[in-house]
């Protein structure tokens, strides 16, 4: 009837890019420096829950929910160019 009892918050959850620290939109398959969990070089992967950061030195994996910084709500990672 009015919509009240409407879920937002799936439309809210498919319409969330990943940004990298600087606003630079991130995708799959893109190579990042990860400021966290010392990573290093990484490169996004799809993982069991959505996408991971596998690190390309140690071949660990972190999961993106992870990487949120709290007060910008964007990754702590820099999309790395020309590589």
């Amino acid at each position: 009837m009015f919509n009240f009892f409407k879920n937002k918050r799936k439309a809210k959850e498919s319409a969330h890019q990943l940004m990298d620290i600087n606003g630079d939109v991130i995708r799959e398959g893109d190579r990042v420096y990860s400021y966290r969990y010392e990573l290093g070089d990484c490169i996004i992967v799809s993982g069991e829950h959505g996408l991971d950061y596998e690190s390309i030195e140690t071949k660990k994996r972190v999961n993106w929910t992870l990487m949120i910084d709290a007060a910008t709500e964007r990754q702590k990672v820099r999309k790395l160019t020309g590589q």
